[in-house]
Order: C-alpha cells, then sequence, then structure tokens
C-alpha cells in the first residue's frame, strides 16, 4: 500500500519510519540538528511550497529520505490508517 504525500508524491507504508508535527517537534534542538544533518547530506524533499506543516521520515532500501509536507500530521495518520485497513 502506498502514503500520498501530496503534490503527487506517494511512498509505500512499510517505507514510512514516522511522521512528525512541524511545529511541535522542531522545539527540540535534537530535531533541528536531525533535520539539518539531513539537509546537508541532500534527503530532504520539500514537497509543498507553503510553510509545512509535518515532515514524514521514510526508508527505502537503506536509503533516508525526509519529505516536508504541507499536510497536518493527523491528516496523513488517518490516510496511514484507511490505507492498512481499507475494509474499515
Amino acid at each position: 500500500m502506498y502514503l500520498h504525500l501530496g503534490q503527487d508524491v506517494v511512498v509505500r507504508m512499510a517505507d514510512v519510519v514516522g511522521i512528525f508535527d512541524m511545529d511541535n517537534t522542531t522545539v527540540s534542538r535534537h530535531t533541528r540538528d536531525f533535520l539539518a544533518a539531513a539537509e546537508q547530506a541532500g534527503q530532504v524533499v520539500s514537497i509543498t511550497y507553503e510553510l509545512p506543516r509535518s515532515f514524514v521520515v521514510c526508508v527505502e532500501n537503506g536509503r533516508q529520505t525526509v519529505y516536508l509536507c504541507q499536510l497536518a500530521p493527523a491528516t496523513l495518520k488517518k490516510r496511514l490508517r484507511a490505507g492498512m485497513f481499507p475494509a474499515l
């Protein structure tokens, strides 16, 4: 199954490590350091022209990618659950 992140970007659900709220998590120095290191390593993909509301960390074939997303974490969580349990 796949998770649609917006702007024609989809990722495999199995590759999603975490979905994080940008406002709540970037208060921490550790998160800011993580995002800065990912940016320097070329692992950040911005899929929004607006201020990002969340970021999604994915690992595919040992390669980490951080997607900056315009969607709220709650919206992504609903999409993730709907994909996992399509009959519900």
